[in-house]
């Protein structure tokens, strides 16, 4: 390949066997999930690390993984990151990712509370690659716990 892979950021996620291609001029990752080729944007290198970290060293089934999924949120077309689901089909972790230069900010955590008003998944996970928090959500009590790291699929 002629044009040279772009310089992103170095990731706090284990290295990941993703496929790349350069088509019209711009480099691509194919999405194994949702079977297609996206351009590949800081942002994208990151989720695709997050999902390849939440399937093949977390173990949660990439079949009950979603990326890029839509949504309402107070009326308005929105789209997730990652939405990951339990084995009946019920959400179980909602993750935003953001690219590796965006810091992750309190209007980081809202987006995600917004997108999760919608989605009610108890476990909630913002990175930009470099950083990651997760929490879990307390519907009831209507409070968060931050857990130290992202809990396997068998054990959220």
């Amino acid at each position: 390949m002629d044009k040279p892979f772009p310089n992103f950021e170095a990731l706090a996620l284990p290295e990941t066997d993703l496929r790349y291609r350069v088509e019209h001029e711009k480099w691509q990752v194919y999405d194994a999930g949702r079977r297609k080729w996206l351009v590949l944007t800081p942002e994208e290198w990151v989720r695709q690390h997050a999902v390849a970290y939440l399937v093949d060293h977390l173990g949660y089934p990439r079949a009950l993984v979603k990326s890029e999924g839509g949504q309402k949120v107070h009326g308005m077309a929105r789209r997730f990151d990652v939405l990951a689901y339990d084995r009946e089909g019920k959400p179980l972790l909602l993750m935003e990712c953001k690219a590796p230069s965006v810091k992750i900010t309190q209007s980081t955590f809202s987006q995600i509370s917004a997108y999760n008003v919608t989605q009610r998944a108890p476990l909630l996970v913002v990175t930009n690659g470099k950083e990651h928090y997760c929490c879990k959500v307390d519907f009831e009590a209507r409070k968060l716990s931050w857990l130290p790291q992202i809990p396997a699929f068998e054990e959220a």
